[in-house]
């Protein structure tokens, strides 16, 4: 009996637990914009302008002949949905509540429902946008074909989980240099317009340039993800694997660095945030 009680206890925990975090990502959506829906409609429109700037740049510089044989916009948005998820997941888990957060405070709360809560609430929104983009697109302008959307959609949550993992070595740095760590994550987030190769293919690139691209994991989830799109590509110089090898060694250092920030944290480096 008393084991029977100790099982329906985790249960009941699990599920108060897994209440916890959807409410907290739910907070954290609405950190945005307080309307849900506006806050999904401007996440929209910030990546159709990408998407738009991006048509408008390949096509002013003749970047057309080197894409893949296809739909052109979806090989463009390809590269935007992956690279938007990647940026969003680190910035959300970057801005999540620390351990001298005032919300700390509450029983139910701490640090890794805070994380969760932030990784959780930057997927959701960017699926959710990802998901509108496609269907106006297919039903408005042409029907698109992606050849296997399982394992496209399995690149999304590669670059989601690396983005994530990267977001919280950041995170756990914070406390300590914050004004670094905030420059140092700007820099990281603005240098993968250009170091996620969502405008180009790895399979074009010489030997000598692919050295500079091969270590983001973005890079690979970028690449991968436009052979699950298109049939006539085959991406060969990227890992499927590598970006949640990455996401996951970053997210161990990351959890590491977090719990002993924690254990030295001061109410007073709230205020150097």
């Amino acid at each position: 009996m008393s084991g029977k009680r100790k099982s329906e206890s985790q249960i009941g925990a699990a599920i108060g637990m897994a209440e916890v975090i959807y409410h907290s990502a739910v907070r954290s959506i609405r950190k945005t914009h307080g309307n849900a829906l506006v806050g999904l409609f401007l996440n929209i429109v910030q990546t159709v302008l990408l998407v738009a700037v991006f048509y408008v740049l390949f096509t002013v510089l003749d970047f057309r002949g080197s894409a893949i044989r296809g739909d052109f916009l979806l090989y463009i948005m390809t590269g935007i949905f992956l690279f938007m998820c990647h940026i969003k997941a680190v910035a959300a888990i970057l801005a999540a509540e620390g351990p001298t957060s005032p919300m700390m405070k509450h029983a139910p709360m701490n640090i890794l429902v805070s994380i969760l809560a932030a990784a959780l609430g930057a997927l959701y929104i960017q699926v959710l946008s990802l998901l509108v983009v496609l269907f106006i697109y297919h039903v408005a302008f042409t029907p698109i074909t992606i050849h296997d959307p399982a394992g496209a959609m399995s690149m999304v949550i590669a670059a989601w989980f690396s983005g994530v993992g990267i977001g919280m070595v950041f995170m756990a740095a914070k406390p300590w240099l914050p004004d670094f760590v905030q420059l140092a994550a700007q820099i990281y987030m603005r240098a993968n317009m250009v170091a996620s190769g969502k405008m180009f293919l790895a399979n074009n690139l010489p030997g000598f340039m692919l050295a500079f691209f091969l270590w983001n994991p973005l890079f690979h989830a970028i690449d991968q993800a436009r052979g699950y799109t298109f049939i006539n590509y085959n991406p060969i110089h990227s890992s499927a694997g590598y970006p949640f090898y990455v996401g996951l060694a970053c997210a161990v250092i990351g959890l590491m660095g977090v719990f002993f920030t924690r254990q030295r944290a001061s109410i007073s480096w709230q205020g150097r945030r």
